[in-house]
């Protein structure tokens, strides 16, 4: 299989990322991609063309097509199968399929490619390892640096350290230099005033010289006051503190020297979080999000199905912020709106549009996380038919053994993300023996949880199978199974129309996001 370029064109041929894996010249290839187009029939199930001198592989994305440009002799099911890793690559990347959101993340894009097709060839590699490979994490480089971090914090505790005892040092060479000069001034010509300075400070015959007392008294007050003899003693409190602190944190990092991998278990990212959104560019973004609380039975049937989503809005300027805002809902029969007590409630009853009460007032702006909310909708009914992802567990015990069956569902119309399926086991002294998976799966020793994870949910893979063996246990211990997933189709099918200036003029630039994540999605 020789791969000769890997490209996102538009429908009418213009290249919106292109990597080629040969040495080609810009015009070949521009002309390869623009003669696409023309020889793609409609109507038609195939997912390649051929010509004379190469072969297109291609998949339609919304209104774009993901394309490989491979030579005649190459093998084809290879082609297809990095066709598809690509394509969940693409939708892994890019938040929305379209020409704006691909040139946005375009150089991520390319070197995604880069990482499974080299010199034309398909490497061996899954989506997770790419994106490891792309994030270029290190363990071994993290721990090198609070290594050399902790020497570097010893070396300036010990310089402290030195500091001090130099400093202490000259302060008891000036007390000795001190206490044997100022006697010696104040008894004029008799040399033992030092002598009996001495003995009156320890309590010897100081009382029949009188002066030998008072003279050492006025000396050690005048040293205190003339060099700070306390703050000389000060450092070495804060150094004990600070050599304490330095103890801690070698034992600390010789643990994680020890459990290195421990170490990274812990502190890598959940899987199935909610994907961080990117921070708004244009001048209006708009952000639809909804949540699911689902609670499924384990022999059928739904218990509880409760949906709650928010139109919320971002505006980066404050001269965009005169506007209304007009939308149109998808019309399904069980959503109730609310809007925001600012709106006015009339003007979107009548003709869904989203708009302050007073129109001279602008919105608020500035770059908040969440945004401004305009508008809520709720969905809370019993039906099967509206969950988006089912599930059927089927424990069955042989002698000593569990054998478990896992299988999920996804129907039309949803494309599910970063979907974890976590099954809790009894504590276990060896992790579970998986027999076959459609996709990849962890053991958590720690929580005892067996996770099931699929990078990307499509057509080309709506359901899927998992089933591994533990010893024999009571299946009622198997539940409640936890479901995470995030997906870019919502229930509400929201869509922004327009944008209208409150006080004429163009409408400024804005976009839409939308977002489905899971709160509470179980099996009980």
């Amino acid at each position: 299989m020789v791969v000769l370029a890997a490209s996102v064109i538009s429908k009418s041929g213009k290249a919106l990322v292109s990597r080629q894996f040969v040495d080609m010249s810009r015009i070949r290839i521009e002309g390869y991609l623009a003669a696409f187009p023309k020889l793609v029939g409609t109507g038609k199930q195939h997912t390649y063309v051929e010509t004379e001198n190469v072969r297109y592989v291609y998949q339609p994305i919304e209104s774009l097509y993901l394309l490989l440009v491979t030579n005649k002799q190459s093998n084809i099911v290879e082609d297809l199968e990095t066709l598809m890793l690509l394509s969940k690559l693409v939708a892994e990347y890019c938040y929305s399929p379209d020409e704006e959101g691909i040139g946005k993340m375009a150089f991520e894009i390319l070197f995604a490619f880069d990482e499974v097709i080299s010199l034309g060839h398909r490497e061996d590699v899954t989506i997770a390892q790419v994106k490891q490979f792309c994030e270029m994490e290190s363990h071994e480089e993290r721990l090198h640096k609070l290594v050399l971090q902790s020497k570097i914090n010893e070396t300036k505790d010990l310089m402290k350290k030195k500091a001090s005892e130099i400093d202490k040092s000259k302060l008891e060479k000036n007390r000795t230099e001190k206490g044997g000069f100022r006697p010696l001034q104040s008894m004029g010509s008799t040399g033992f005033g030092s002598d009996t300075g001495i003995s009156s400070n320890t309590g010897g015959f100081g009382s029949g010289s009188g002066f030998g007392l008072g003279t050492e008294i006025d000396s050690t007050t005048s040293k205190s006051k003339g060099r700070p003899a306390v703050s000389a003693v000060a450092p070495s409190k804060g150094l004990g503190m600070q050599l304490g602190k330095t103890q801690k944190t070698n034992q600390f990092l010789e643990s994680l020297k020890a459990e290195g991998e421990v170490i990274v278990e812990d502190v890598r990212p959940i899987i199935g979080s909610k994907p961080a959104a990117p921070p708004p560019s244009d001048p209006v973004t708009l952000t639809v999000e909804e949540k699911l609380n689902v609670t499924l039975k384990q022999d059928g049937g739904i218990k509880n199905f409760d949906l709650q989503g928010t139109l919320s809005l971002q505006i980066l300027n404050q001269d965009d912020a005169f506007i209304q805002i007009e939308i149109e809902t998808g019309g399904h029969p069980g959503i109730l709106f609310k809007t925001h007590p600012n709106i006015n409630k009339e003007l979107f009853s009548n003709d869904n549009i989203l708009g302050l009460k007073d129109p001279s007032r602008p919105f608020p702006t500035g770059q908040a996380s969440d945004g401004v909310g305009l508008l809520k909708w709720r969905i809370q009914v019993a039906d099967e038919s509206l969950v988006p992802f089912s599930i059927n567990c089927w424990p069955s015990v042989s002698g000593n053994q569990t054998y478990v069956n896992l299988e999920y569902e996804v129907p039309q119309g949803f494309n599910l993300q970063n979907v974890v399926i976590s099954v809790p086991l009894p504590a276990l002294r060896d992790p579970p023996n998986v027999q076959q998976i459609d996709g990849e799966w962890r053991y958590d020793a720690r929580r005892s949880l067996l996770e099931w994870s699929i990078d990307l949910i499509d057509n080309s893979n709506r359901s899927g199978a998992m089933e591994f063996i533990i010893p024999a246990v009571d299946p009622a211990n198997l539940f409640p199974i936890s479901v995470q997933f995030s997906s870019s189709t919502t229930f509400c099918d929201l869509k922004v129309l327009n944008i209208l200036p409150t006080k004429g003029g163009n409408p400024p630039k804005f976009s839409q996001r939308k977002l489905l994540t899971t709160e509470n999605y179980q099996v009980v």
